[in-house]
């Protein structure tokens, strides 16, 4: 395992702690309805905010993950170490929090001077992984091997295919468009491991309705784990979160949409107002990529195998301190109801990855709307 790999791994397990303890010195968390209608916002549950006031919880959360991103730190790097035992600590300006507020400044001074508060420059920008931002030329990089980020947001559209194309090949890969109109449902059980498990394995239980309705349930021993999507809202009441219920906002929402969404891919291709077809690499083969825009949001963008087949879908967060991004790969495709089904999928973000491994899927199943509607707070066993 990379250096880089352990930094995400114990960034991760400390967010984990983290969000505990703050969700637990939380009033509003406490009360479990507080901020269902008009999401709580940082300040009204993290103490001693400073700088990121007035946004989302889930928005505040997924900055914490681009500072971790950007410089390879977990929590402790700039918290101090009584974290782990008090939820007090996290209030303490330490000189890297200190400094970190500076640097927030810093980079919304030059976005808003230089490039019409678009968020072009973020901690990352200069940093890349490293504590320290390097200033001097890398000959190394200068003469070496170009790498060609395949999750880039900014690609190079090719003339040469359409996206109805994509999307038909893409269709008749799945089984055909009458098989995919037949299903209207499913459940499906399996194992969930993620940031949060400790390197165990969890049954998990999903349950979809068309056209784009979808809850998961994950059986942790302190409780039932549930994340749903209705069709227009979305919640977590989930442990490791910073209330036990969290509506989610922004980006986290539109993430829960598109979840949902590929659960019944055959309106995937209205679902954006522009697309743009490119291709690109990924583990050494070449794969299609469809972009499609919405206005006012960041693009997604899709990738298909050789055989047709959906692999991968990246997707990116706006937040206060930059932009974010969200990965969701798909594999081990096997035909239910004659339509293949990814039976693995696998959630990297900028706090961690979540894996879900299916042993089944029921199709048709009868789904009470009760299903999807808006969940009870997590409440610990």
């Amino acid at each position: 395992m990379t250096t880089r790999s352990h930094a995400a791994r114990a960034a991760a397990a400390c967010l984990v702690a983290a969000v505990s303890l703050c969700a637990q010195g939380s009033p509003a968390a406490a009360s479990g309805q507080a901020g269902i209608e008009a999401p709580l916002v940082s300040d009204a549950v993290f103490k001693n905010v400073q700088i990121l006031k007035g946004i989302p919880v889930d928005e505040f959360m997924d900055a914490m993950g681009m500072f971790s991103a950007s410089l390879g730190f977990d929590c402790v790097s700039c918290h101090t170490g009584g974290i782990y035992t008090n939820r007090g600590a996290f209030a303490e300006a330490t000189p890297l929090i200190q400094r970190a507020r500076q640097m927030i400044v810093m980079t919304t001074t030059i976005n808003k001077n230089y490039f019409g508060g678009q968020p072009r420059v973020s901690c990352f920008t200069c940093h890349h992984a490293k504590n320290r931002p390097e200033f001097i030329p890398s000959l190394a990089l200068q003469y070496g091997e170009l790498v060609e980020d395949p999750n880039s947001m900014q690609i190079f559209p090719d003339q040469r295919t359409t996206v109805d194309k994509v999307f038909e090949r893409y269709l008749q890969a799945l089984g055909g468009p009458e098989r995919l109109a037949a299903l209207a449902s499913f459940t499906a059980r399996g194992t969930y491991e993620g940031f949060n498990t400790g390197g165990n394995q969890f049954p998990v239980e999903i349950a979809a309705r068309a056209p784009n309705q979808r809850t998961q349930v994950v059986r942790t021993p302190d409780g039932n784990a549930v994340k749903t999507f209705d069709g227009t809202s979305a919640w977590a009441a989930e442990g490791w979160r910073p209330l036990p219920l969290l509506a989610l906002t922004g980006g986290n929402l539109e993430t829960a949409r598109l979840e949902a969404l590929v659960s019944f891919p055959a309106n995937i291709r209205q679902a954006f107002t522009n697309w743009q077809v490119s291709s690109t690499t990924i583990d050494g083969r070449v794969v299609q990529l469809a972009q499609g825009s919405n206005p006012g949001q960041p693009p997604v963008n899709f990738y298909f195998d050789e055989s047709g087949l959906l692999t991968r879908i990246v997707r990116w967060n706006r937040t206060a301190v930059g932009t974010v991004p969200i990965q969701i790969a798909y594999s081990e495709y096997r035909p239910v109801a004659g339509v293949q089904m990814p039976f693995r999928t696998v959630i990297t973000w900028t706090d961690g990855q979540n894996t879900f491994a299916l042993t089944e899927i029921q199709p048709n199943v009868a789904l009470d709307a009760a299903r999807f509607a808006r969940p009870a707070p997590f409440k610990s066993k």
